[in-house]
Order: structure tokens, then sequence, then C-alpha cells
């Protein structure tokens, strides 16, 4: 191996910032250090949060640099702008300073390794201004070894600074967070970490396009570090310049134009001409599922052109993505798009967890090509008022055929409920033909709340509530087990439903009716009693020894939602006096009945 190849540093550890200045995209928390440190308001614990890559490691050993540092004559004291030469700065650079102790939490998670660094605290630093203890992914920490640093975290001797990182901040106990300076890292802004990864190429002797830098900065998704490693790879694979279809293939990522043909023809319903296209970018070396994110993004970038144009002039796009962009905005609506969307964040995961992931894709192609060919709702609406049916003279043709029985079926579900278009006055006669219900009995409330598809109130009614008292508009009940909200949700549905004040009140009286499932049970079993007496249910039991008596029903209480289904057994009886049906479970109708 040469002494180049054994020196060389990845770009990430290469070009890691030195200074506070140097720190991009941080300026709150760059402004509020250099004035704490300026002034001597020097916290003794900081704690700094955010995503991998954005500096939280970087920022505290600048930290303890800066407290350290004294200056190329030795004199100098703490200062938000480090000299990098004097001894202090040099040994915390090359990670040998005695005093400045990083520790990854990850891998000393117990309350024993916590000791032996609160042991060391009450000795004073050896050669630095400051004993600075660094501890990575603290959140890592078990409970003990939070509790065991509490003490010392709170009165800690006067030469002794803690800066802990992590990117799970919410795991963190509070009791620890009330202790420490909060910074919260944020993620570098596209357009910003592109213009640092082409000032590293630029110092590597290389050239990137701006295309290149911000498919690398995307890639990155606003990590310093990932957009310097995917540098350094992309650096290592191309053999001269890098443009944007050199970092392309090696990410696996699509043209981006393709990807926005491929979207525009499934949005044209013409799924042919997608498969084509998708062979075409998969034989270049595209990545299926990165296919389908970078689909995901489109509509996305639709969508949000479509809710503010302004964003058109973001300096983070292309070009030509924000001339595309605007032009399939204008042609496809919020429903179309939200459906997209929809359709391809659930293939996402299956074109990720299929065994052929291409085949995955291209069925989801075939699907938004389909759902491009439904007319909306909408149109199905507006061709019915206007006399026609879905293919009648005020409806769009469906393009392909691809959409004949479900517009149908769209169609007759138009047809059995009446329509409101935005910006027209409801009809006279549907509103009159839909009164408010009024239910008079405590059994009518219940069935309005599973007729509103309430399931969660419907279920809590139906099996928790005991009934003290019901008049129209008053309801006091004992319902052990059910949230505090309780009454105030039923009051306000009723309210809402019936056009009605209504007062629901709690009891805690020990009385009251049984619930309704008690009530529907204790019918169920009356009735099963009552047909075990019948002379051909007793001699359906001895003639099938084993047999059971499962399910009851007929004509007669209780009603039909209180009838249990079939669990396992022989019997199915119809309780339509004077005869009783039998049919066993293993009976054969061709034999002879016993």
């Amino acid at each position: 191996m040469t002494e180049t190849s054994s020196a060389y540093r990845v770009l990430a550890r290469k070009y890691r910032p030195t200074r506070l200045g140097d720190l991009l995209g941080q300026d709150a928390l760059v402004r509020t250090l250099t004035n704490a440190i300026e002034s001597g308001r020097i916290a003794h614990a900081f704690v700094l949060t955010g995503v991998r890559g954005v500096g939280k490691t970087t920022t505290a050993r600048i930290i303890a640099r800066a407290l350290n540092c004294v200056g190329p004559d030795g004199k100098g004291g703490p200062t938000p702008d480090p000299c990098g030469t004097c001894e202090q700065c040099v040994a915390i650079a090359e990670d040998r300073h005695m005093d400045v102790v990083e520790m990854d939490a990850a891998s000393n998670t117990g309350v024993a390794n916590m000791r032996g660094l609160i042991d060391g605290v009450g000795y004073r630093p050896v050669s630095a201004r400051y004993k600075v203890y660094i501890v990575d992914e603290v959140h890592m920490l078990s409970n003990s070894a939070f509790n065991a640093l509490l003490k010392t975290l709170e009165e800690p001797p006067g030469h002794v600074k803690f800066i802990f990182a992590t990117t799970e901040i919410r795991k963190v106990p509070i009791t620890v967070l009330s202790r420490c300076q909060r910074f919260d890292l944020r993620r570098f802004e596209p357009a910003t970490l592109a213009a640092m990864l082409t000032d590293v190429a630029r110092k590597e002797g290389r050239a990137i396009d701006e295309g290149a830098a911000r498919i690398l900065a995307r890639a990155a998704d606003g990590s310093a570090r990932d957009g310097l490693s995917l540098l350094d790879r992309a650096l290592a694979h191309a053999e001269g310049d890098l443009d944007e279809k050199t970092v392309a293939e090696l990410l696996g990522l699509a043209d981006r134009a393709q990807v926005f043909d491929l979207f525009e023809e499934v949005m044209r319903g013409q799924p042919a001409a997608a498969l084509d296209r998708l062979q075409a970018m998969y034989r270049a070396g595209a990545d299926p599922a990165v296919v389908v994110q970078d689909m995901l993004e489109v509509v996305h970038q639709l969508a949000r052109l479509q809710a503010a144009p302004s964003l058109a002039d973001d300096s983070a796009l292309s070009r030509a993505e924000r001339e595309r962009g605007k032009a399939l905005a204008a042609k496809l609506g919020v429903a179309s798009l939200a459906r997209a969307w929809s359709m391809a964040l659930k293939g996402l995961g299956e074109v990720q967890s299929a065994p052929q992931p291409l085949s995955a894709l291209e069925m989801l192609l075939i699907r938004l090509a389909h759902a491009a060919d439904l007319p909306s709702p909408a149109d199905l609406v507006s061709s019915l008022r206007d006399g026609g049916g879905a293919s009648g003279a005020g409806a769009p043709a469906p393009r392909g055929g691809g959409g004949g029985p479900r517009a149908a079926l769209v169609s007759t579900a138009a047809l059995a409920a009446p329509a409101v278009v935005a910006g027209e006055p409801a009809p006279q006669a549907a509103t009159s033909a839909a009164p408010a219900p009024q239910p008079a009995s405590f059994r009518e409330v219940v069935a309005l709340f599973e007729a509103r598809r309430e399931g969660i109130l419907h279920g809590l009614l139906w099996n928790s509530v005991h009934l003290l008292r019901f008049e129209p508009g008053v309801i006091e009940m004992r319902a052990p087990g059910c949230p505090r909200d309780f009454p105030a949700r039923l009051m306000e549905m009723l309210g809402r439903w019936t056009g009605r004040r209504w007062i629901v009140s709690l009891s805690d009286q020990p009385e009251g009716e049984p619930t309704l499932a008690q009530q529907a049970a204790s019918a169920v079993a009356a009735r099963k009693a009552r047909a075990a007496e019948h002379p051909l249910v007793r001699r359906a039991l001895e003639v099938f020894p084993g047999a059971t008596l499962e399910r009851v029903s007929g004509a007669g209480e209780p009603p039909a939602e209180a009838v249990p289904p079939v669990v396992a057994g022989v019997a199915d009886i119809e309780d339509t006096p004077p005869d009783y049906d039998l049919i066993p479970e293993h009976f054969d109708p061709e034999g002879d009945e016993p």
C-alpha cells in the first residue's frame, strides 16, 4: 500500500469544520455560543440534537476547543474562534487530549460506566482550562445511568463541562434536559448543501455541474455527512468531472426528465407507453424502488405547485423541473394527484417487499393508468345533472375503454345518493325528505350511533352503559370504564344530529338496567332454553350425541343484531311456530331422516 493511499482521509473527516464560524446552516447556534463565550456566560452542560450528519459531534469538539484554546502565545482565553495551532487545539483535533473525554453511550449504557465518569469529575484538568465530557448518543443510557448522573450534572465543579449529543431527544429524561442548554441543529437546505458539495469538489481538483450537486444534495436528505460520503463515492466512481448523468447512474436514479415522461404517460392512461419507458429506464440501471420514490416526489412537487404557484421559483428545482412541473400542475386536478399519491405510496411498499420489484412496479403503473381512465366524481355528477348517464353527452368518454364497469358502479352510487355541487344551493326536496332523527328510546339512540357509523361510541353504548333514566333529550346512566369525555361526545353528536339540546349525565348509583349486550345475551339464552324444550329439538339432541344448540332465529325477540353467530355445533333452528326446521352440521339430505 502506498503512503498516499494509507494517509487518505474521507471527505467527511477531511472537511470537518474547526470553528463556530465554519458551521453552515446553524446561524442561531453559532450566534448564541459566540455571544456566550465572549461574555463569559458559559453553561455547565449542553445538549445538541438533530438528525444524523448535521454536525452534533463536530460542534461538541469545537466547543471543547473554544473553551480550552490558549492562543499561539499561550496566554489567550476562551474564544469562539480557536487558533488551531496551540497545544490544546492540536491535541483536541487529534483526539488525544487527556482532559477532553469522549464517550459513546451506545456501548457504555450502564450505571457502572457513569460512576467511572462521575469519579473523574472531582479531579482537576491535567493541562486544559476545562475538563470536557462529550457523551454521544446520550439517549442510549439506561435509567439508572441517568439517575446516577443527575446530581453531578446539576452542580458540577467549575472546571467541568458536559456536552451531550443525541438523535432521539424525546428519549432523554426531562430531568436531564432541564439541567442543560439545548440546541437543535437544523437540516441543511438543499441549496446550501449543493453549494458546499460544489466547493469541496473544487478543492479536490474536480468539477461538478449544478444538476449533479443537486442530485447529491437531494439524496443526502439534509445531512452534510451523507452528502460528503456520496460525493466521495462519486469522485471515486468517475474518472473526470461529475455530471448529472454519471451521478444518477451511480445512485441508481432515473433521469428526472424520464420520470416526468413516465408519470405523464401514466396520467394520460397509456400503460403500454409507460411500460416501454420503464423497461428502458430499468435497462439503464434505474432501481424500481427509487423510480417509485421519484414519482412520489413528482406528485408532491405538483401538489405544492398547485397549492402555492410561487414555489415554482424555488432555486432547489432545476429549470426543467420548474417548467414541466408548472405545465403538469395546470393539467391535473387535486383529486387526481391525491389518488396518484395514495396508490404510489402503497405501491412503494409492494415494490420493496416483492420478490420481483420490477413486476410490482409494472403492476403499479397499470393500476395508475387504469385509474386515470376513470371519470372523476365531479364529471359524473355534472353529467347526471345534465340529464345523461355516465356515458351521456355531458360526460367525458373513458380513454381506452378502461373505466366501463367501474364507471357504471360509480354512476349507480351517484344516482342512489343525492349530490350537492359546490357553489349551488341544495334542492329543497332533498332537505325536506330527510328530517332530523328524534330517538324516542335509548335503543333508538344506540341504533342512531350505529347508523352514523360511530363504531367506538356505539360499542360503548351497547356494552358498557347501564341506563338509569331516559327521556327525549335527557339520558342518565352508569358507564364504568368509559372515557371521561364520553358524555360530552354524546351530547355534542346527538345535538348536531337531532337539532335539539341533550343532557347526558353519569351517576355513581349501583343500580341501573343491564347493558343492551347483557339484555341481548339473556334474551338469546331464554330463547335457546325454550327451544331446547321442543320435542323435535330434544329428539335431535338424542340422535346426535354431543350436539349443542348454538342459535335460534325467527320472527320474535330479540332483534337480529342481538343474535350471536354460530360458533360450533349442529343445529340451526328456525323459530317459526308451529314447525321447527332442524339442519344438523353433518346432515345428509339424501339419507334417512332421524
